[in-house]
């Protein structure tokens, strides 16, 4: 009886030990998954931001770009804390390409992206 106990024990926890690991397997792919998005939002802001340069206002006062940033920024929340390198993090350097024209503060989250396998993503 006590082989039996001792055996179940075991069991449990490497049935635990299984569970945290792909659970922590699960966290990666939802990571991975998160910024991929992030740098998506990120490239299509940025032709977004390109295409209003070269183009004139809409008469409606409709802005394309802006409405693409919140998408972006609505990407990057669950990333916010996430550091990029300057003393920024990711929420701050976001913040400041998209809202002051901050090229320091693009190149670092372009360079995030980058560092994530999504170069292709971005401009």
């Amino acid at each position: 009886m006590r082989v039996y106990r001792t055996v179940v024990q075991v069991l449990a926890l490497v049935a635990m030990a299984a569970g945290c690991s792909s659970s922590q397997g699960g966290d990666g792919q939802r990571l991975t998954e998160q910024r991929g998005n992030y740098c998506a939002q990120l490239g299509t802001w940025q032709k977004a931001r390109n295409a209003a340069d070269t183009q004139p206002p809409e008469p409606s006062g409709f802005d394309e770009t802006g409405a693409v940033a919140q998408d972006a920024f609505l990407a990057m929340r669950p990333l916010r804390e996430e550091a990029v390198g300057g003393g920024r993090t990711l929420g701050e350097a976001t913040a400041a390409a998209m809202n002051n024209g901050d090229s320091e503060a693009e190149g670092l989250v372009v360079r995030y992206c980058d560092d994530a396998g999504f170069e292709t993503l971005t401009r």
